[in-house]
């Protein structure tokens, strides 16, 4: 047996797949000519475009392509097919301007009893945008528009945010808010983006400096503990005084008890306050001497009943959670779907005070922006498509194959009839975009991209690590999968490419060991690539499985249990076999996805009635 090293997954690593390519290397020499060697621009990372079909057989898949876009779009008659050697890589190319705001849809019932809403967010989509959180906020704050409420997000001015994002950014407000003793100039900024109304917070000291939303060189606590004073300073000055202040994550978990203890006793006696926790493995962990900084007196919170860490009782009392504050101070406590309210309440340290106040806690499950994630109209792709008409969708899936350098599975577009040179070729490209985290399931994440691999599909994967050793084992495994010809393993985020990725999959991958709603699997069913995912948290709330006849009507993807990588190799199995063997009734699963309302239209319904059950009148 050969001697194997464990890795940081927890897994043999490398050594032995490598050995094993290298002594098979001549066996699986291609034909002259078929193989090209490219960099690719982003990440710099050398990979080798292999195209197992002649020459001549290429370039007869290419002109039927060029011909059934001609016949899709005819403005793509004489267009150029991206390809890996290009310049510029096709998803950093310019693209129009997106006008979202155009698109709030018509139909929409207003509501009767209208109301101010304020979020004050980390993040927005699409100007500061890190994972999830940044799309709910949008896509909430739209659907609230839309039914007629006045929304604003307030948002701390990132140095890197881009200002040509932002319409009619206009200074509004001077004022000064408290800080370690010290009343800090700050500046308050009115824009909007993707048609919402946007307040920027901008302090006059270091905070919210540098080329990232988080990881600047300033205290990221203190800064986010200064933007929650801030914005009730803000709304003080000017006399603002919504209904609703919605505060999102630990991030802003400081607001409640500056309200509550403080803003409250001054001039803002109308909001009410709820809170969206999107992820509890992120407590805002905090010191009661940097609580202080904001003007609170951080001992008083240092107890079981109110903000202390409880994970610290009897042996660290001075450290606090402002998740945990927030929890008890807010008004009303909101999680992002049901299943994870109640796993969360079942687990963890947080589930006893989650149990404590269960009657202000509410499991809402999230949607999707469809202004922003609608491939009828989605600006990055090459081809628009429905539901209706899935011709485009097959375009989509040619041109990124084409522009990672993986061979075309078939460049015509008759779905599940397509022969060259007398043999079917049904090669199901699977896509996990994702942040490369352990709560993702990084080992079934590394497993499945061999397991695709054997099954013969192809497989990219879309993600960054902020872990560098989790990056380095991506790294690897990009460099010795990316020069095959069936994984593309890119380190990177982009918007853009992501869009294109969905669009071109025929499977997302979402193989979480707990996920409190997830999005790739509702932004990939909005796409037609159908889900497989593990059973966990919003996945359970959104895929059911294709073979559970109990719930055949509901049935739109691959589901499975396990932690272990059979369960994943059965869903995938199972997702392989119905893609190969049942081309209709794939299609039918495809269209069936598509169709199904996982939008914030559907869903923002439930948090205006967790509004209205604590405003004040």
């Amino acid at each position: 047996m050969e001697n194997t090293v464990v890795g940081a997954f927890g897994h043999p690593s490398l050594v032995a797949r490598r050995a094993s390519l290298r002594r098979n290397k001549k066996s699986s020499r291609l034909p002259a000519g078929a193989a090209a060697s490219y960099r690719l621009n982003s990440p710099s990372r050398r990979i080798k475009a292999v195209d197992t079909n002649s020459q001549d057989l290429n370039v007869h898949l290419e002109a039927r392509a060029e011909s059934a876009a001609d016949t899709i779009n005819p403005a793509l008659k004489g267009s150029v097919w991206p390809s890996p050697s290009d310049e510029t890589p096709f998803w950093k190319k310019e693209f129009p301007t997106w006008d979202v705001s155009v698109e709030v849809p018509a139909d929409v019932e207003k509501d009767s009893d209208l109301m101010h809403i304020i979020h004050v967010t980390a993040e927005m989509a699409p100007i500061a945008k890190v994972g999830g959180l940044g799309d709910v906020v949008t896509g909430l704050a739209r659907a609230c528009l839309s039914r007629g409420h006045t929304v604003d997000v307030v948002l701390p001015f990132y140095e890197c945010i881009e200002k040509r994002q932002i319409t009619d950014l206009t200074l509004i407000t001077t004022y000064n808010s408290f800080h370690d003793g010290d009343w800090i100039p700050t500046n308050a900024y009115r824009g909007e983006v993707s048609g919402i109304p946007v307040i920027f917070v901008e302090p006059s000291n270091q905070f919210f400096k540098g080329k990232y939303v988080y990881g600047g060189s300033y205290n990221e606590l203190e800064a986010y503990i200064f933007f929650s004073r801030a914005c009730l300073e803000w709304m003080q000055v000017t006399g603002v005084q919504p209904d609703i202040i919605h505060v999102h994550e630990w991030q802003t978990s400081a607001l409640p008890l500056l309200y509550w203890d403080m803003y409250h006793q001054l001039s803002l006696k109308r909001p009410r306050i709820t809170l969206t926790i999107h992820n509890m493995e992120h407590y805002g962990e905090c010191r009661q001497e940097q609580l202080s900084k904001c003007g609170l007196d951080g001992a008083i919170y240092a107890t079981t009943d109110k903000a202390v860490d409880d994970r610290t009782i009897g042996h660290n009392p001075e450290r606090l959670s402002l998740l945990k504050g927030g929890i008890v101070y807010d008004n009303a406590v909101l999680t992002v779907s049901p299943t994870y309210l109640k796993e969360t309440l079942c687990s963890g340290w947080l589930s006893s005070t989650l149990i404590r106040n269960r009657d202000k806690y509410f499991g809402i499950l999230n949607g999707i922006d469809t202004a922003i994630w609608n491939p009828a109209t989605d600006i990055y792709l090459p081809v628009k498509f429905n539901a209706q008409k899935l011709e485009g969708k097959k375009f989509c899936k040619n041109y990124v194959q084409k522009g990672l350098g993986l061979p075309v599975e078939s460049a015509g577009i008759v779905e599940g009839k397509d022969v060259v040179n007398g043999t079917q070729r049904k090669v199901p490209l699977v896509v996990c975009i994702t942040r490369l985290v352990a709560q993702k399931g990084l080992h079934l994440i590394t497993h499945a991209i061999k397991n695709v691999e054997e099954l013969g599909g192809q497989m990219v994967v879309l993600g960054k690590a902020p872990d560098d050793r989790v990056e380095r084992e991506f790294k690897d495994l990009a460099d010795l999968y990316n020069e095959g010809p069936a994984i593309r393993i890119l380190l990177m985020y982009s918007e853009e490419l992501s869009h294109m990725l969905y669009a071109a999959a025929d499977m997302v991958l979402v193989p979480s060991l707990y996920e409190p709603c997830g999005l790739a699997q509702m932004i990939g069913m909005r796409y037609g690539a159908v889900p497989t995912v593990r059973r966990t948290g919003g996945l359970a709330d959104t895929v059911f499985d294709i073979d559970d006849h109990s719930n055949s009507h509901m049935a739109n993807g691959f589901v499975f249990d396990g932690i272990d990588e059979g369960s994943l190799n059965g869903a995938l199995d199972r997702a392989f076999s119905l893609y190969k063997n049942k081309p209709d009734e794939w299609t039918g699963l495809v269209r069936k996805a598509m169709e199904r309302d996982n939008s914030w239209n559907n869903t923002a319904g439930n948090y205006i009635e967790v509004y209205n059950s604590v405003r004040v009148r």
